[in-house]
């Protein structure tokens, strides 16, 4: 699967993404802003893991971010279940060397484009740290709402962190 962007291409990981992942991921810089099962350090076997567990996915929901022809991130969205089996929460990161560019942007809205047009997605979310600037901002311009600041909802290095609940409805959901 692939999705063209002016910036990037959203598309599947690929076993041979291994070394750019790992190039890529491992920098302290992004590790502290996202979910503690993204490791640091970010090796080799963490990248390899990774990949193998999401390949065979059905639907596609986990993308590599390419830029010139690398792997320099990572976007996707975990669907909810129960009453909230429409709702998917989504998330991404982008190599720093890549930051302010709108790329991160781009591939929201791609990937936010994609969940809603091929999975009947109803509802996507976020849930960044409250204090990730960059992140709530990629957010905005790619059209999500901020709903509420969900204070000491989360737990990163020991220290409770304030996280932001941002989202965006799909206006042409097709329902049940």
């Amino acid at each position: 699967m692939q999705m063209k962007g002016r910036h990037s291409t959203i598309r599947s990981w690929r076993t041979a993404d291994v070394t750019a992942l790992v190039k890529h991921a491992n920098n302290a810089n992004i590790a502290r802003q996202l979910r503690d099962r993204f490791p640091h350090p970010y090796t080799a076997a963490d990248a390899r893991r990774f990949i193998e567990g999401i390949v065979a996915v059905r639907p596609v929901t986990t993308f590599a971010i390419e830029v010139d022809g690398e792997a320099v991130g990572g976007i996707g969205f975990s669907f909810g279940s129960d009453v909230e089996r429409y709702s998917a929460e989504i998330g991404y990161w982008l190599a720093e060397p890549f930051w302010g560019r709108g790329i991160a942007t781009e591939a929201v809205r791609i990937v936010s484009d994609y969940a809603f047009a091929t999975c009947n997605v109803l509802r996507l979310f976020a849930l960044p740290f409250a204090d990730n600037a960059r992140s709530t901002r990629v957010l905005e311009k790619a059209g999500y709402t901020r709903e509420a600041v969900l204070r000491s909802s989360s737990v990163k290095a020991g220290a409770p962190r304030d996280q932001a609940l941002y989202a965006l409805i799909n206006p042409s959901w097709r329902g049940v």
